[in-house]
């Protein structure tokens, strides 16, 4: 189930539907009074929005831009922040509970001391944010998180990203295939292979088939380019398709 909702997230991350406009009353109580608890916020627009201790629970704030708001001690508790942007955010001391942040660019945000009980953060984006709380440390997050930065072409902090997950399980299969992937990005074809074959082999041992097809697809791949007129099963091209659009596929890995 875990990853399963997981997967669900960064789907909506990679592709969020952009938001209905707020309901301009709602924005101008926020902006005149500071509150605006159950509010129709939609996509508003608050980057640098001075909200010291707004009461904002239960606000429908899917797709709005509070990027570098101050949101110190504000109350959002059971607020929807599908697809918001709180990228460096203060939302120190400020009370989440039970928010919905499916999507949600966390971002380099201030997290410290705030009540997170009953949110779900390995649902969003969270690269760099001060104050995560230990339970974070679970290498489907960190996979994840290297997942993310490959579709973004950031290929370097992918690999750290990976490398984290590999050092809280060494038997992740799924984060040597997409280290493995990054590598091959960066033209490392001999660390590309190392990694598509420790993939595949424990792929093959945790009896999961789409796995090992696709790291065993990515050594023929990289066969191929390395020796254009040799054979081949054509299971590379078949699996990979090329190596555009792999990020959905690392993703079903975590089914």
């Amino acid at each position: 189930m875990h990853k399963t909702l997981l997967l669900t997230s960064l789907l909506a991350m990679l592709a969020i539907a952009p938001a209905q406009a707020e309901d301009p009353a709602h924005l101008r109580q926020l902006l005149s009074t500071g509150d605006c608890p159950g509010c129709d916020l939609r996509g508003a627009g608050l980057v640098f929005a001075d909200l010291v201790g707004a009461d904002l629970s239960g606000a429908d704030l899917r797709g709005a831009n509070l990027s570098q708001a101050d949101l110190t001690a504000a109350d959002l508790t059971e607020a929807d922040l599908r697809g918001a942007s709180l990228h460096s955010a203060n939302l120190s001391s400020a009370t989440l509970l039970g928010a919905n942040v499916i999507g949600t660019d966390l971002r380099q945000s201030i997290l410290s001391q705030a009540n997170l009980l009953g949110t779900r953060l390995d649902l969003a984006v969270v690269q760099g944010a001060i104050g995560l709380p230990t339970s974070f440390e679970r290498p489907e997050n960190y996979y994840a998180l290297g997942v993310v930065e490959g579709n973004n072409r950031n290929y370097v902090a992918a690999i750290n990203y990976y490398n984290r997950a590999l050092q809280l399980d060494p038997e992740f299969a799924a984060a040597y295939l997409g280290r493995a992937f990054m590598r091959l990005s960066l033209v490392d074809e001999l660390g590309a292979v190392q990694d598509a074959a420790a993939a595949a082999q424990l792929f093959q041992t945790q009896e999961n088939v789409e796995g090992e097809q696709m790291a065993l697809g990515l050594i023929e791949y990289i066969g191929k380019r390395q020796n254009p007129g040799g054979g081949g099963s054509g299971v590379g091209i078949d699996v990979l398709n090329g190596i555009k659009g792999v990020g959905s596929s690392l993703l079903r890995l975590l089914l």
